[in-house]
């Protein structure tokens, strides 16, 4: 065993078997752990003509050698496959208790294989996993059966699950774990594909310490860092700040509005006032906290900015009490807020075209801003009821199923629904939107955002990355590259697997993370091969992609985003040039012209096989 690892499980569900394997020390290094060691996996032993919800599609649950340890923010996981959600490369993250209880119960992952003819759980601790029977726990929601197993299980333990949407394959159905603290693994459908195998949860409960190579280094390390940036209670001062940043949000035109049609939607500004009424709570091992971590008086998840700009502004609903009433519905199905909010938004906009009569929404009126409708369409996707039934495939099967110029209407990026964040109001966010390996998402490319003056006035660039100040939003000059070197870094953090905002929030430094890394595996890697491993594991995603039919054709926006300007708001004529943009960045990263890795690439990064 190799130091800052312990080992893989493998779980055959068909067979009821488990086998166990100790990580290669030189896979490790090119491959780290989470994303990485999942890609590595996927591109080794799975077939590029798999199907999403097939049996031999594995479910990889991965986290890597800094998780669990003494950094801060370190406990995350990565949950990773071939995306039911797009039928491509597919990888969601998730914080919480889980990750750091799955690594000292003795793994760095678990990759199930196979699929039981009924329900089954779960349960690693002490270096050993266990295939219980959860007949009995199949239907519950997410928060009951997290407390069921807890009882069953250890009072102590953490539990990863899926609600009745993963049991009914909802595309978009996540990974839920802490109960009601209610962190999600939410994007890219893996509580369908947890679904398919009759996989209820897993329930982990740790003890054993980590194995690192010099725990005076990462000492030192963990010195530097609260020494910088000390730790304090988040008070409401730290409120006001993130209710800041999301005005900034709404004053740039940075949210999108009446499913992507509009610019402003003054109401809506009034919605991340919400956090003043919450209490603050944190991720384990985080001390810092963020304008994600917030919990209700009923000790339940406050919804995030991920609820409230896709089913609130974007279907023009400004009622708090209803938005957090269908957040509640889609933390206990266990969904994905942002594919719930644009499937709605969606289904709004072919109900006022006509695509979509009241009959057809089972008499719901789906008129823009009712709340009451947007509630129980929630509740109807997470079952699968109606309407319901044809939205919970996403947006881009079910605009095929209503037919019509209901594709004009579907808002995604390579069958991924897109986030919060309105790519017209940056064009790194368009060229991120575009190139990310697993559809529109915010969180392959770390910094994009901040080094854009998304953040101007309110928090500096990214000087460690290479951006002393911030670049302007609307230029379309550098953004390839600024995206590609924010895609590498990225990379490494899910690979770590570690919270992007400690780069965000300028926490750590990449010198600061190598140093961290060295100290848990005895490595003497430097800053120019943590660049590289993170530009290999972007590539080789790439290249699983690519297999699967993947290219330049893929890496676009719809055409509302690249098309319609909205008329007002803070980028109210802003379109993308996407074309330049997208030349530059395959130039910077030594691809075709149609998007694809040039042998010489890969040769350079070790990975010539493919």
């Amino acid at each position: 065993m190799i130091n800052g690892y312990t080992r893989l499980a493998h779980v055959d569900l068909t067979k009821r078997r488990v086998e166990y394997e100790e990580i290669n020390s030189e896979t490790a290094r090119k491959f780290i752990g989470g994303s990485g060691m999942a890609a590595r996996y996927l591109s080794k032993n799975v077939s590029p003509r798999i199907e999403p919800l097939s049996p031999d599609n594995p479910l990889l649950f991965m986290t890597g050698p800094l998780t669990g340890t003494s950094l801060p923010a370190s406990s995350r996981y990565t949950v990773a496959g071939i995306s039911p959600a797009t039928g491509i490369w597919g990888r969601a993250t998730s914080g919480g208790g889980w990750a750091d209880e799955l690594r000292h119960s003795g793994f760095d992952g678990i990759i199930i294989t196979g699929a039981s003819q009924t329900p089954v759980y779960l349960f690693a601790q002490d270096g050993k996993i266990v295939i219980r029977d959860a007949g009995k726990f199949w239907g519950r929601d997410a928060y009951q059966v997290s407390s069921l197993l807890q009882k069953e299980t250890d009072p102590e333990a953490v539990v990863a699950c899926i609600g009745r949407a993963g049991e009914k394959l909802v595309n978009f159905a996540g990974v839920m774990n802490d109960g009601p603290l209610g962190r999600i693994a939410a994007r890219c459908g893996f509580g369908a594909l947890m679904g398919s195998k009759k996989l209820k949860a897993i329930v982990v409960r740790g003890k054993t310490p980590l194995t690192v190579h010099n725990e005076a280094a990462l000492k030192s390390v963990v010195k530097e860092i609260f020494a910088a940036h000390p730790v304090k209670k988040i008070d409401a001062h730290d409120i006001e700040m993130d209710i800041g940043l999301y005005h900034r949000f709404f004053d740039i035109g940075g949210v999108p509005i009446k499913n992507w049609r509009e610019g402003s939607f003054e109401a809506g500004k009034k919605l991340p006032e919400e956090l003043r009424k919450v209490k603050p709570y944190l991720c384990r091992r985080c001390p810092y906290g963020c304008g994600e971590s917030y919990l209700t008086d009923e000790g339940e998840r406050h919804m995030v900015a991920e609820h409230w700009a896709p089913l609130g502004t974007n279907c023009l609903i400004d009622d708090a009490v209803k938005l957090q009433q269908a957040y509640a519905h889609c933390q206990r199905y266990g969904m994905d807020t942002t594919s719930v909010g644009d499937a709605i938004a969606f289904a709004m906009e072919c109900y006022e075209k006509g695509l979509i009569t009241r009959k057809d929404a089972d008499g719901l009126e789906l008129t823009w801003g009712n709340g009451d409708a947007a509630v129980e369409l929630t509740r109807k996707i997470g079952e699968r009821e109606g309407l319901g039934n044809v939205l919970a495939d996403g947006v881009r099967k079910a605009a095929q199923k209503i037919g019509g110029t209901a594709p004009e209407y579907a808002i995604h990026v390579k069958g991924l629904e897109c986030p919060l964040h309105e790519p017209r109001a940056g064009m790194g966010w368009a060229v991120a939107y575009a190139t990310a390996n697993i559809g529109a998402t915010q969180c392959e490319s770390v910094g994009a955002s901040r080094v854009e003056n998304y953040t101007e006035g309110i928090a500096p660039a990214l000087p460690d990355l290479g951006y002393s100040s911030h670049l302007t939003r609307f230029a379309i000059e550098g953004k390839g590259e600024l995206v590609a070197r924010g895609q590498n870094v990225g990379a490494m953090m899910d690979s770590f697997v570690v919270c992007h905002f400690l780069v965000l929030r300028n926490l750590v430094s990449r010198q600061q993370f190598v140093d961290f890394l060295n100290g848990v595996t005895g490595w003497d890697m430097d800053v120019k091969e943590f660049t590289q491993t993170g530009e290999r594991i972007f590539n080789l995603i790439r290249m699983i992609n690519v297999r699967r039919g993947i290219s330049r054709k893929d890496d676009t926006l719809p055409p509302r985003l690249l098309t319609h300007r909205r008329g007002s708001g803070g980028a109210a004529n802003s379109l993308p040039f996407l074309g330049t943009m997208l030349n530059d960045y395959y130039k910077y990263r030594q691809w075709s012209e149609e998007g694809i890795p040039t042998p010489g690439k890969l040769a350079e990064l070790g990975l010539s096989e493919l």
